[in-house]
């Protein structure tokens, strides 16, 4: 007879993963579970196996990424909100910059690429807002420019969270932001008051990883 599956072991092995990968501790089978008090064979049960953990962890990380872009909450500026969309991104790679790596690490597939695409979505429409507000340009293509925006946030984030850069270069992303904003056609004074705004969402202190992953209900329960 069949095991039934206990989503908390999951949840368990996953959110251990994560702080692993946080540590920089030698992720492996038998040291994933040490101390668990679970079994190698649930690492089997759950995942299929080492492969199917590091694929759980780049699911994970677009489901972490999408959900802390859920808390950007539409205001009644639009440009404010494709900033603060912006820096939301960044602070999720801030928290979490070993898996914002396995995140782009398309060895893994991943299991729902529609994790992905929803953050991307996420953008386009508040670049649809901000045209419908008559802060861009009605000729601006909504997904090029939401395109545009991650190209800036995922540099900015390469080169601090899990690069050479140390966190003041963040502070390039209000420029690089009001510069692309103000190519779509929002006036720069207010552009860049928008962009600042926005940004300030960088300095807000955020869950950590664990409380989000506990905090949400697993998917395969």
């Amino acid at each position: 007879m069949a095991r039934t599956r206990d989503p908390a072991v999951r949840t368990l092995l996953l959110e251990r993963a994560a702080h692993m990968l946080r540590t920089r501790e030698p992720l492996t089978l038998r040291s994933l579970v040490a101390g668990t008090g679970v079994s190698t064979m649930a690492v089997y049960t759950y995942f299929d196996g080492m492969d199917g953990v590091w694929k759980a962890l780049r699911q994970e990380g677009f489901t972490r990424l999408a959900a802390r872009l859920t808390t950007v909450a539409a205001s009644a500026d639009p440009v404010r909100d494709l900033a603060a969309l912006g820096a939301a991104y960044l602070r999720n790679a801030l928290d979490d910059p070993d898996l914002y790596r396995v995140m782009f690490d398309a060895t893994f597939e991943l299991q729902d690429p529609r994790a992905a695409d929803e953050t991307l979505y996420a953008l386009v429409q508040a670049v649809e807002r901000a045209k419908d507000a008559g802060r861009f340009r009605d000729d601006v293509d909504p997904l090029e420019l939401a395109t545009q925006s991650w190209i800036v946030g995922h540099g900015l984030a390469s080169l601090t969270a899990t690069g050479p850069l140390p966190p003041e270069t963040l502070a390039h992303g209000i420029p690089l932001l009001t510069a692309l904003f103000t190519s779509a056609g929002d006036a720069p004074d207010r552009c860049r008051r928008s962009v600042e705004h926005g940004w300030q969402r960088l300095l807000q202190p955020s869950s950590t990883p664990s409380e989000q992953l506990r905090s949400r209900r697993d998917p395969h329960r």
